[in-house]
């Protein structure tokens, strides 16, 4: 019954223009004004203490580091040297925008950011050489999702928050989804480009000037390798590893690509800082509702509630799956994190789901929700860019969310494919 109530109270607040955050605390202290006045003064501590963690610290320096790369003019340059990549299977842009996806996701530990820097370029690009706009956008909204996967990776570090499982396995745990999910896609791109012509006649390949953008693009190409090794061989914390990415990231736009200035720094800053707030206020106000969960056993009671099924493994997984990806398409990630993990984590653990794996299906399953309308943050991000609607932009992105699909299906009932990589490091 709690949970019924916070959830139709964020429901009405939402829906009246309040924004998430306050919704979200909104509902809580509506709840606790009625039911439980006397908690009402611990508020302001719940909060803090849910905002104060040393593994946030990790989150706003990747985001930074991020910010910096785009004002290096790293994107162009990852472009160059995808358009290279592609060439031996006479890939087309359409092409160049996935495996550009995988390794900006992998520097920006973010979807929206890898749709909103990616898609600036690629989309009207696509267009002047022919791709239809439906199919330009679908594949750059769809392709971005690999950003919240491959490491470094902003939801999974929240999620490190909650389920206390090391960030560098839970890195690892994403790399295998995150890739598959960009190989599936290459291939469906492929296929529809091949059928429907659009793919066009390439120059001829020069080994000079692939040297040359290999030379050129290779520091930024390098930055996820760097991260992702030293958190994982346990030479640095996710935290002290963000702070590195963003010294390098500072050598890298100031003196090897002199594009960085003081002026694009504080420019970097201030998107940081307002992504940072918007996300911690989130996670402080996301604290209250977890603790008042928590309070009512609430987890207690829907992990009960599951197992009482007596169901099989596999049609729990099934259901769980099912209640993310509908979650997913009203709720954006951080809260979802912040709201269902301290829920699910004890039914994924008594049916012998492993916090690696959990992990790695919440963020698959999430980021398919980045791409479906009602909230779909992609989405409405592309939508800025091009100004289609976010209806046909999301028409245009279902063959290739049927890849994040079947991945979702993959993590969920092959475990190896995200316990393995943690295991052999040793977590």
């Amino acid at each position: 019954m709690v949970m019924v109530y916070l959830l139709f109270a964020l429901i009405v607040f939402a829906l009246m223009g309040v924004p998430l955050a306050f919704a979200i605390g909104a509902s809580c202290i509506t709840y606790m004004g009625a039911e439980t006045p006397q908690f009402l003064a611990m508020i302001p501590q719940r909060i803090w203490s849910g905002s104060f963690s040393y593994v946030l610290v990790a989150m706003p320096l990747f985001i930074f580091m991020g910010e910096l790369m785009n004002e290096s003019g790293i994107t162009k340059r990852l472009l160059d040297f995808c358009m290279y990549l592609v060439r031996p299977i006479r890939g087309g842009l359409g092409e160049v925008n996935i495996v550009a996806s995988m390794i900006f996701g992998g520097i920006s530990g973010s979807s929206v950011a890898d749709t909103s820097a990616l898609g600036s370029v690629l989309i009207p690009e696509m267009e002047k050489r022919g791709y239809p706009p439906e199919f330009a956008a679908g594949v750059t909204v769809a392709s971005s999702t690999m950003g919240m996967v491959v490491p470094p990776s902003i939801p999974m570090i929240m999620y490190s928050m909650i389920s206390g499982a090391s960030v560098g396995a839970l890195f690892m745990a994403g790399l295998i989804p995150g890739l598959s999910v960009g190989v599936l896609q290459l291939i469906v791109c492929y296929v529809i480009s091949r059928k429907k012509g659009y793919h066009p006649v390439q120059p001829p390949f020069v080994f000079k000037e692939f040297v040359h953008t290999m030379v050129y693009s290779l520091p930024a190409i390098l930055m996820p390798l760097v991260i992702v090794l030293s958190v994982s061989l346990g030479i640095c914390t996710a935290s002290e590893s963000a702070g590195i990415a963003v010294l390098y990231s500072l050598i890298l736009g100031m003196f090897i690509y002199k594009k960085l200035t003081v002026k694009k720094i504080i420019i970097a800053l201030r998107r940081t800082l307002i992504s940072s707030a918007s996300i911690t206020i989130i996670i402080g106000f996301s604290t209250i509702f977890t603790w008042l969960m928590t309070m009512m056993q609430i987890p207690q009671i829907v992990s009960g509630f599951f197992l009482g099924l007596d169901m099989p493994k596999w049609v729990l997984l099934l259901l769980i799956d099912l209640l993310i990806l509908f979650l997913g398409t009203f709720i954006d990630v951080s809260p979802a994190i912040l709201m269902l993990a301290p829920i699910l984590l004890p039914v994924m653990r008594e049916i012998g789901v492993s916090d690696w794996q959990f992990g790695a299906i919440f963020i698959v399953g999430l980021a398919i929700g980045l791409v479906t309308p009602p909230v779909g943050m992609c989405l409405n991000t592309c939508n800025k860019i091009n100004g289609m609607s976010v209806t046909k932009i999301a028409k245009g992105a279902l063959p290739f969310i049927a890849c994040n699909i079947l991945v979702l299906l993959g993590t969920t009932f092959i475990p190896a494919m995200s316990d393995w990589l943690p295991t052999m490091m040793h977590y």
